[in-house]
């Protein structure tokens, strides 16, 4: 007899449970992850099995899932879509006992053969029954409690793996099973869009296919990355003989043209379990879509008759899990960490938690809109995910878990680096440091940038010099790369004397620029080539750029209004203006003039494309000469095209060019003209 402790014990767990899978089911928004809820669930699994007279007929442990949405129409399965039975001893003898166990039930001994088993991936996304008549899909439903589920027939057409109609020869009613599912890449990337537009993102892909799904617009459910897996089989099927292996099932399935993962495979025994889980294991990380674990069947459908069912599970199947990918802890702190383009990311710092097969104790926390949207406080308890080489990342908060002490974050002012201002451009999720060439965080990015071939061209200055010219203090600004001698250098490791006078000579080269070069090799934000050209060709003098107010760039050529205020911006930080004005003392010169403005330029508002290879001249040279005569030199043919200027081995763009009756140059006429508008 259950004492009144127990009693309370086991009626909060099916409330707690209960709760829990109303918000994740009923509203797509999970509130613990999966390793939490079974916790919960073979506690009370357990005081069920031990005192049989707290068995309710609603307890949680006596159904699937949750119920069907009011707003959906429900679909009674005629097979009903039961789960299997999980196995979380995520050891070699997890796979040992259900070996044991199905030996067992079948009464064979240790002298009889091995059980062939047919071993498959456990995908995490949404179960999804799909019937056919005559061929076609007319129904898709979700599994619901197991015995009714949701018709989302319009929401799953649109995933393009599930066929509308069959391929070759089909019964008449044919119910297929599988699981509908998001890619971790296709995930990620619709998260970091969304990121941008400010808008929500899905929690994790599991959530995100069972969120789509369940969308009452079938508009919203085809933008996002769905995908489909086939794993079984409904309904009996009348009129073809299946009844042999669960392996002869996925071929037919694949020969009706439904996606069966390549990775199930046929073993002998509790060994080949063990072999498979093992494998499973070590490619986990590099599979691109989630799995939670491995699923054990017995491969004959006369043996799986044989066993039967035990309650809600079938006694010849079984889920053997891998560590969770997500995981409860505290956040015990925020903090700003300066990427190397100057992008602000908080991090929380985390009370250590082993989570996805390692222990974790930051996770990214993206902007300070995602911290919003998602209240994430100081002080809080969270839902913290790990996926494969997947930054870990806070997905969610348990409100009722917020103590009374716990604080709001503050995206802080001035770069907790440099000291510099910190901006947000209107229309941006990120916001950034503007320190640029001073702060620390960004200098090997700066130096690397700055020495680039289509920047100042320091030849022979990469990315493992740059790092030990940093992690060793040598190099702490921009101005320090002219202060560099030969015996610095040579005494690097893994730099010979002769390679160290080569970059001291590359240096020194560079120090003769032009204005557009050393513009783009500053690395101001959104000022790329082509904006670096127009500047240098409109102001002319480098102290006109750095003087000029929002409204004077607004008067350059393709300048909108982000571009000017973060060129002001730039040049309105002390310490950038005291970078260029040591490199100017350095030696770094270019020819300065008085401005040109493009509207006397002859060859304004024509568009060129270069092809093949020029004699006299590189590609380089004569794209910047064109430039510099106002042209627009493009990378395709297009009907907007007004000259394509063809050298040797031109090839499909003057084809297109004759295509369209684009006029064409060779490499004689384009140096005539050249010559005629260069003319002082």
């Amino acid at each position: 007899m259950a004492s009144s402790e127990v009693t309370r014990r086991a009626a909060l767990l099916r409330t707690q449970i209960a709760d829990y899978d109303y918000w994740y089911y009923v509203k797509d928004l999970p509130r613990v992850p999966d390793a939490e809820y079974d916790k919960l669930f073979r506690e009370l699994q357990a005081l069920e099995a031990q005192y049989p007279e707290l068995l309710t007929s609603d307890s949680p442990t006596q159904r699937v899932g949750g119920k069907p949405l009011d707003m959906f129409q429900p679909v009674r399965h005629a097979i009903p879509m039961l789960s299997i039975r999980t196995e979380t001893d995520i050891s070699d003898q997890g796979a040992i006992t259900f070996d044991a166990r199905v030996r067992r039930e079948l009464d064979l001994n240790e002298n009889d053969p091995p059980i062939e088993y047919i071993c498959e991936l456990k995908f995490d996304g949404l179960a999804i029954n799909l019937r056919y008549e005559q061929g076609r899909l007319v129904q898709a439903a979700t599994r619901g409690d197991g015995e009714t589920g949701e018709d989302v027939t319009q929401n799953v057409r649109t995933i393009h793996q599930i066929p509308l109609s069959l391929e070759g020869m089909c019964p008449n009613i044919l119910e297929v099973r599988g699981e509908v599912y998001m890619a971790r890449p296709d995930f990620e990337r619709y998260n970091e869009r969304q990121r941008e537009l400010g808008l929500p993102t899905l929690v994790n892909p599991r959530n995100g296919a069972a969120g789509s799904i369940r969308q009452l617009d079938p508009a919203l459910a085809a933008r996002r990355p769905l995908k489909f897996f086939a794993y079984g089989l409904g309904e009996k099927v009348e009129g073809w003989d299946w009844r042999k292996t669960h392996k002869e099932v996925l071929k037919q399935l694949d020969a009706w043209g439904f996606p069966v993962n390549d990775e199930c495979r046929v073993v002998q025994g509790a060994q080949g379990l063990v072999e498979f889980h093992r494998r499973i294991e070590a490619m986990r990380d590099r599979l691109p879509f989630d799995i939670d674990g491995v699923v054990y069947k017995v491969n004959s459908i006369a043996l799986q008759e044989r066993l039967g069912f035990v309650s809600r599970e079938p006694r010849w199947a079984v889920a053997h899990k891998f560590p969770a990918e997500e995981q409860l802890t505290v956040v015990r702190d925020i903090e700003i960490q300066v990427g190397r383009t100057g992008k602000l990311t908080p991090v929380a710092k985390l009370e250590p938690v082993f989570v996805g097969g390692t222990t974790v104790s930051n996770a990214t926390l993206h902007n300070e809109g995602e911290i919003r949207r998602k209240d994430v406080h100081i002080g809080d308890t969270v839902i913290v995910r790990r996926a494969g080489d997947v930054i870990p990342e806070v997905v969610g908060v348990l409100p009722e878990r917020r103590p009374p002490d716990a604080r709001a974050f503050e995206m802080p002012a001035s770069c907790p680096v440099c000291g510099s201002h910190v901006v947000r451009e209107e229309g941006e999720a990120d916001a950034r440091c503007t320190g640029g060439l001073f702060c620390a965080a960004q200098r090997k990015q700066a130096i690397l940038h700055f020495a680039g071939r289509r920047m100042m061209d320091v030849e022979g200055l990469g990315d493992k010099l740059v790092e030990q010219l940093v992690d060793e203090n040598i190099i702490r600004s921009l101005p320090d790369l002219y202060r560099l001698d030969v015996a610095t250098l040579a005494a690097l490791e893994r730099m010979a004397e002769k390679s160290a006078q080569n970059i001291v000579a590359a240096l020194e080269k560079s120090k003769q620029a032009t204005l557009n070069r050393f513009l783009f090799a500053l690395g101001i934000r959104h000022v790329g080539e082509s904006t670096a050209k127009d500047l240098a060709r409109h102001f002319g003098k480098l102290d006109a750029i750095m003087q000029a107010s929002v409204e004077q760039l607004l008067q350059v050529p393709d300048v909108g209004p982000v571009v000017a205020q973060s060129i002001v911006d730039f040049f309105a930080e002390a310490h950038n203006r005291e970078v260029v004005k040591q490199l100017r003392e350095l030696g770094v010169h270019w020819d300065e003039h008085d401005g040109v403005s493009t509207q006397t330029l002859p060859l304004r508002g024509k568009t060129f494309v270069l092809t093949g290879t020029l004699a006299s001249l590189s590609r380089d040279e004569a794209k910047s000469r064109l430039e510099a005569l106002g042209a627009k030199v493009a990378g395709s043919v297009s009907k907007k095209t007004d000259y394509v200027v063809a050298g040797t081995e031109a090839g499909s763009k003057l084809d297109k060019a004759l295509e369209l009756n684009v006029p064409v140059w060779d490499e004689q006429q384009l140096l005539e003209q050249l010559k005629e508008n260069e003319k002082p």
